[in-house]
């Protein structure tokens, strides 16, 4: 009877351990500082509460980061998901997250999901797609939602008003409240308030040619640092 009843337990036990594993563990991270220049402050925009970063600054989902003229920052928002922020520029980290295959000795990640809204200003986004897990990168701005829809480089501008988004690489959505979904390929742009229903050609307008040398400038830079950051972590 006892022997029976430890079999029961221990399968009990088997069965919860498995049904964690499968469903994996979901846990909030935070974005790591590759490099930051100038004044850069991050920390909690409605109590007025920032601070300086540092290279050993964690930067959490809630957290406000901003940049004085002529300042910038180099981010890790998740494994893939990088970005440069400009200066004069604002962005809120809305959501950073991992969830992990709950095996302890597997340790596979397998969903990577970041969020930022640019407040005002700049920022330059280099996004790669997971081949071992799912990944969900966005960036809005109050006009628009952008979203990858594959390996991807971009820039977004927006003075709080006015929005304006280039593609450098690969292609992206953008969705509007009040119109239907834009895809954006590499060369083109688009802005919003707008009437048009198409991106515009980046060679047909000045601040869109130069959003997209600034972001190819970026993107070796934005390479290099990934790469040592990659070697260095352990997930």
């Amino acid at each position: 009877m006892r022997r029976v009843l430890f079999c029961s337990v221990l399968t009990l036990c088997f069965c919860l351990l498995e049904n964690g594993c499968s469903k994996g563990i979901t846990r909030a991270t935070a974005a790591t500082v590759f490099f930051a220049t100038g004044n850069v402050v991050f920390g909690n925009a409605e109590r007025n509460d920032f601070q300086p970063v540092t290279s050993k600054s964690k930067i959490h989902a809630g957290d406000t980061v901003r940049t004085s003229n002529g300042a910038s920052i180099n981010l890790a928002l998740i494994p893939g998901a990088f970005v440069q922020l400009s200066g004069n520029s604002e962005i809120k980290i809305q959501d950073l997250r991992l969830t992990k295959d709950g095996n302890e000795t597997a340790g596979g990640v397998l969903d990577r999901r970041a969020s930022v809204r640019l407040n005002r200003g700049r920022i330059v986004s280099l996004f790669s797609h997971s081949d071992t897990s799912a990944s969900e990168f966005s960036v809005t701005t109050g006009q628009v939602t952008l979203n990858p829809d594959s390996d991807c480089l971009f820039a977004v501008w927006t003075n709080g008003t006015t929005s304006r988004v280039t593609c450098g690489r690969g292609e992206l959505n953008a969705s509007t409240d009040a119109q239907p979904p834009v895809e954006i390929a590499a060369g083109y742009f688009s802005q919003w308030p707008t009437a048009s229903k198409e991106p515009n050609a980046a060679t047909a307008d000045a601040s869109a040619q130069m959003d997209i040398k600034t972001a190819l400038d970026v993107e070796p830079e934005l390479l290099n640092q990934a790469a040592g950051w990659q070697n260095r972590r352990v997930f």
